[in-house]
């Protein structure tokens, strides 16, 4: 797929196939996410598969937004490690920001569908899926992306705003 028809026809899937995603693709979703940029190189992330199917419906206990995990057939928690960041404190977010989203364009080009969760800033939120996955007190997550094979795909939308445009000052 070309990366402008991957990036313009992405939408946020939130009703799968009852189908597991497999082994190859979520090492594929997983090497994208690791591909992604991230301050001074720190790569101060971690990633929590879940693929068992009571462990997605305790998350989806966790917050609001998390509620989508009882339909999902995987989940991955994206989370920064303060024991990793060093000179960038505080970058992580950015850093996982942009795994995540290298996690959704990856299951667009490989036909599956995602949805972007969000636990930290959050914090119960955050706490909450720390405390189902047993995170330690370094590692806070940042997101969790939902992921499966789409029942259906949302239409594509064009959210190109002009008015949100300025070329060298306000």
């Amino acid at each position: 797929m070309d990366i402008f028809e991957n990036i313009m026809s992405r939408r946020s899937v939130r009703d799968w196939e009852d189908k597991p995603v497999p082994d190859e693709m979520v090492k594929k979703l997983l090497a994208a996410a690791m591909q992604a940029p991230s301050a001074r190189n720190q790569q101060a992330w971690q990633f929590i598969v879940l693929n068992q199917r009571e462990v997605l419906d305790q998350v989806a206990q966790t917050s609001p937004g998390a509620g989508w995990a009882t339909k999902a057939p995987l989940g991955i928690i994206v989370c920064g490690d303060m024991s990793i960041q060093s000179a960038m404190a505080g970058y992580w977010v950015q850093d996982c920001s942009a795994a995540s989203l290298n996690i959704l364009l990856a299951a667009q080009a490989l036909g599956l569908g995602g949805v972007w969760t969000g636990g930290y800033p959050n914090m119960d939120r955050a706490n909450g899926l720390a405390k189902v996955v047993g995170l330690p007190d370094t590692v806070i997550p940042l997101s969790m992306v939902l992921i499966g094979y789409p029942k259906s795909r949302p239409e594509p939308e064009d959210r190109f705003k002009e008015d949100r445009v300025h070329y060298n000052q306000w």
